[in-house]
């Protein structure tokens, strides 16, 4: 029996040895180089503070990779915090060291520092130390199969966390309630506290693909499972933590034993039985030697009575009776400690509670005798307010009467820059009209003397020509006199207007025109691109056309404007001023927009510019009714109009109209 142990211990040796041989030699090197740097470090620190810290640091280092030497600097840590004296320094030692005091099967322990930790951070209010204490605690529960304390606590340590949003823990937290999920067969909540964001530590992300294993071992996604396991077991051992790879060796085992593949299974039992004996993770032992006793059950009795006598006697010092026994009490005295911080708390909220209707009291008081000094002053005030009213009063009747008449002139104003814009329009089919009307006086001289000379042919010519004009000259005209009853509409008072069914693409790209020429027509140096993009499946709109043309027609103005204040303001050679005026259906509303490339309305402003009388405007350039007028008119047709902006950008107004 002793020679086979013997001979099974050489066999195991040779295993993990092939397995820690697939570590990233660079990886290794680096977390080498990262462990002399700190002990350099730890002997030059003079600072119990610094030093602990320190301890600690290399503990986490050593955990998955020598438990001695993460035992020795975990209780350096604590014992070099408690020499500094500051409460928060003990409370993270004891946490740290509760991590390989877990990883070793050390539960009573383990939980022992942990109590002591969370004891300190709740009475200081060390919320990220409480988070810590619950959330190593969950993992202590965990391996204890206590998956719904586990669940508890870690839930409570996500709530802190996310409170404090510390991004990198939480996701800490997500992983260890999935783990603990997982266990509980519940898969759905498991999967759904799964995230791997790129920026997440190597070790985090290690653990997670052990978990996904898990998980898609219990739906019996198998190739799924054998995936994330491998990239468990690769991933750990790059990092050279075994305990990680050795509950990847295990879960592999399990899954192969499963599918009786016997001969994978037999390797990863043993690698993950070595790799636990490494890293001391004595739970994973005792995984890896039942699953070894399982295959050789039939084959090989004596061997595998020897694993499970192994099993057995790990799981005997891990969850006997007598560590069953003082985690019990472990638990019972934390929870008359949590039971005297409760009533604690109780008895600070009755304190405040009476202070707080004492001060009500004392508030009432006072309150009373304002109220009574109040009451004698006001008739006084009363009398100043009336005054004051009257005053007011007087002074609102006259900003009316100026108001009316600041608004008329802007109607004008508005009225004057259409008209400009419409007289460049109608001055071209007038420039047609005479210019064919002199040909045409030219063409007959012209069939008169060739009907004097008999050429009867070329006189025929000549009429046809003529008759051409005559057409062209209708064409033009015609068009003269919608451009005059536009303008007649527009000048018409829309108060009594009627609603019509309106071409809104035709519509906005007139006014875009109409806009153009007017400014043009005032100022020669004015240039600017226009564009336009119309949705052809608008259809008609049932709109009173003055006067969302009048609308239509201010912002594309107030947008010319702007991109020629760029221009002149601008030392950029390359900008181009540009307007765009567009339209879109989205579900049942009609959107038109007018867009440039100016520079932007201040978000400090964005709220105001629908204000009456605000403008941006130098003096005598604007009213500041405008932007005001085109609100009623669209609130008046039961839509609105929305601004989007970026300084330096350009803005954006939309006009959202409701189909009906």
């Amino acid at each position: 029996m002793e020679m086979k142990q013997c001979l099974l211990i050489v066999i195991l040796i040779s295993t993990c040895s092939r397995l820690v041989a697939q570590s990233n030699q660079q990886t290794l090197r680096g977390e080498a180089e990262a462990i002399v740097s700190n002990k350099k470090k730890l002997a030059a620190a003079t600072n119990d503070t610094t030093r602990s810290y320190l301890a600690g640091k290399l503990g986490l280092f050593y955990e998955g990779i020598n438990t001695d030497s993460s035992l020795k600097y975990g209780r350096a840590s604590l014992q070099l915090a408690e020499k500094s004296g500051y409460p928060h320094y003990i409370s993270r030692a004891l946490a740290g060291l509760s991590g390989i005091l877990r990883q070793q099967g050390k539960f009573v322990e383990a939980l022992d520092v942990l109590y002591k930790a969370l004891a300190i951070a709740q009475q200081h209010d060390f919320k990220e130390d409480i988070a810590r204490s619950y959330r190593r605690l969950g993992a202590v529960y965990f391996e204890l199969e206590n998956y719904t304390k586990a669940v508890q606590l870690d839930r409570s340590a996500l709530d802190i966390d996310n409170g404090l949003h510390l991004t990198t823990v939480t996701q800490i937290d997500h992983l260890f309630l999935a783990n603990a999920f997982e266990r509980l067969n519940n898969l759905d909540s498991a999967m759904a506290h799964i995230t791997m964001p790129k920026d997440t530590a190597n070790l985090i992300k290690t653990l997670l693909y052990g978990t996904l294993g898990s998980i898609y071992f219990k739906m019996g996604n198998y190739p799924a499972a054998d995936i994330f396991y491998h990239k468990s077991y690769d991933s750990s051992l790059a990092i050279n933590d075994f305990g990680v790879a050795a509950t990847a060796c295990n879960g592999l085992a399990e899954m192969y034993l499963k599918l009786n593949n016997l001969d994978s299974a037999v390797y990863f039992a043993k690698g993950g039985f070595a790799l636990g004996q490494k890293a001391s993770f004595k739970k994973e032992v005792m995984k890896a030697a039942g699953t070894l006793a399982k295959i050789y059950e039939l084959k090989q009795p004596a061997l595998a009575l020897t694993y499970l006598k192994m099993a057995d006697s790990v799981k005997e010092r891990l969850y006997g009776i007598s560590t069953t026994e003082a985690i019990q009490n472990q638990i019972s005295q934390e929870q008359e400690r949590q039971n005297e911080l409760e009533n604690a708390k109780k008895s600070f909220q009755n304190r405040l509670i009476w202070y707080a209707a004492s001060a009500s009291l004392l508030g009432l008081a006072i309150i009373a005798f304002i109220l009574y000094r109040n009451n004698k002053q006001k008739q006084k005030v009363n009398l100043d307010l009336q005054q004051q009213k009257e005053e007011l009063e007087s002074t609102l009747t006259e900003l009316k009467l100026t108001q009316s008449q600041l608004i008329q002139s802007e109607k004008m104003a508005s009225l004057g820059e259409l008209t400009a814009g419409i007289a460049h329009e109608i001055q071209n089919p007038l420039n047609f009209v005479n210019n064919f009307s002199e040909v045409s006086n030219e063409l007959i001289d012209e069939m008169k003397e060739e009907l004097s000379k008999g050429n009867y042919d070329d006189a025929k010519d000549i009429a046809d020509d003529v008759k051409q004009n005559l057409e062209k000259i209708n064409h033009h005209g015609k068009r003269a006199d919608a451009i005059v009853k536009g303008m007649l509409q527009h000048s018409r008072n829309s108060s009594s207007a009627a609603k019509e069914t309106t071409d809104i693409n035709k519509l906005a790209d007139e006014y875009l025109r109409l806009a153009y020429h007017g400014l043009r027509a005032k100022d020669k140096s004015f240039n600017a691109t226009m564009k336009t993009d119309f949705d052809k499946t608008i259809g008609n709109l049932n709109i009173i056309p003055q006067d969302i043309g009048r609308v239509i027609l201010n912002l594309i103005t107030n947008a010319f404007y702007a991109v020629n204040e760029k221009k002149k303001s601008s030392i950029d050679e390359r900008y181009e001023p540009t307007v765009l005026v567009s339209t879109k259906k989205s579900g049942d509303k009609i959107l038109i927009t007018v867009k440039d490339n100016g520079n932007g309305i201040p978000q400090k402003i964005v709220d105001k510019i629908f204000q009456p009388f605000f403008t941006t405007k130098p003096t005598g350039q604007g009213t500041g009714l405008g932007l005001s007028l085109s609100y009623d008119i669209i609130k008046a047709h039961g839509g609105e109009i929305k601004v989007e902006t970026k300084e330096g950008e350009g803005a954006e107004l939309i006009i959202e109209l409701t189909l009906k």
